[in-house]
């Protein structure tokens, strides 16, 4: 997975350049992108002892300092871009797969958030989390 400093949100699509970009990839039609909290990350290292870098989750966005359970249902506006958050990401087979089979316990509503993207726009990292979009 590669890290950038900005992306560009597409309405109803995904972020460009990302594989869910194409319907086919998705699990449902708005799963369009991935949001994971880095203090989730860094606690199950700290718990477990295993490594975990931010990137491992696979997912499209790493937070900091909002949690993302609190969006389910909500819209919430990242950069220029603003999300309606669907559904927790609970970890899987394949997370456990491509990092450590301890995360399928760990993870469990703390795996991220699936959003859909109701207005596009660019992302940059550091950009708020804005709950009242």
């Amino acid at each position: 997975m590669l890290s950038l400093s900005s992306v560009e949100a597409l309405t109803d699509d995904g972020l460009f350049g990302d594989r869910y970009m194409e319907t086919k990839n998705r699990r449902g039609p708005d799963y369009q992108v991935t949001f994971i909290e880095i203090e989730n990350i860094e606690a199950f290292t700290q718990v477990s002892g295993l490594a975990l870098t931010p990137e491992m989750p696979r997912r499209n966005i790493v937070t900091c300092g909002v949690r993302l359970n609190d969006l389910r249902g909500k819209r919430f506006k990242v950069g220029r871009a603003v999300f309606e958050g669907l559904e927790l990401c609970e970890p899987c087979s394949l997370f456990a797969k491509r990092t450590h089979q301890e995360v399928l316990k760990f993870f469990v509503q703390k795996g991220g958030l699936r959003a859909r993207i109701l207005t596009g726009g660019k992302i940059q990292v550091g950009d708020l989390i804005d709950e009242h979009a």
